[in-house]
């Protein structure tokens, strides 16, 4: 049996690709867009495994065929995506912008058999790797504690890897500050409730 070839642990966003102009953008410029209303939570993923809707051919319908690592993102507007659609009804509305690696096919793409109508979703690289349909990308109680994990980890990442820099005050100069801070709070009728009296 022939099986995929991601990282075991590698988090991955099962995302929608709603048309085959869509797979292009991706394949030739080398980046995906999600609706900032519409995204999920956490968008920084290893890999993006793309669900193809009704709308392409058949044969390449309603399945997965590709994948690509995910490079970055960025903050955007939908004009400043797609310029030659500057009178989009959403042409002001923010996306994600999302810098893909190369698209590749996966060695066995993975249909939806039941599932027609889907919405991004997290998984796993061994889930992707052994899948025979879209349903078997679903996290089981096993795995959802490194899913959990990962996802955890990437939304405490920007504060844990933070370049601000941190200034240890001494002992003697913080006692000052806080004296100082209590009594401007005295002398603007402040009593420890950030309101005035």
């Amino acid at each position: 049996m022939v099986k995929n070839d991601l990282p075991e642990n590698a988090l991955i966003m099962v995302a929608i690709l709603p048309s085959p102009k869509d797979l292009e953008i991706a394949r030739v410029l080398g980046w995906y867009r999600i609706p900032m209303r519409m995204a999920p939570k956490i968008v920084d993923v290893d890999y993006m495994v793309f669900y193809q809707t009704g709308k392409f051919p058949q044969g390449h319908d309603s399945l997965i065929e590709s994948f690509a690592e995910v490079c970055g993102r960025e903050l955007t507007t939908r004009a400043e995506l797609i310029r030659d659609e500057p009178n989009h009804p959403r042409a002001r509305e923010e996306y994600y912008k999302i810098q893909l690696g190369p698209l590749t096919l996966l060695s066995k793409p993975i249909p939806a058999h039941k599932w027609k109508r889907i919405t991004f979703f997290y998984t796993l690289g061994n889930l992707v790797n052994e899948a025979i349909t879209i349903n078997d990308l679903v996290v089981k109680s096993d795995e959802r504690e490194i899913l959990w994990k990962s996802l955890r980890e990437r939304n405490l990442a920007p504060y844990l890897k933070s370049n601000a820099p941190t200034t240890q005050i001494p002992d003697e100069e913080l006692m000052t500050l806080i004296q100082q801070v209590i009594a401007w709070n005295h002398d603007l009728g402040l009593n420890g409730k950030n309101t005035l009296e």
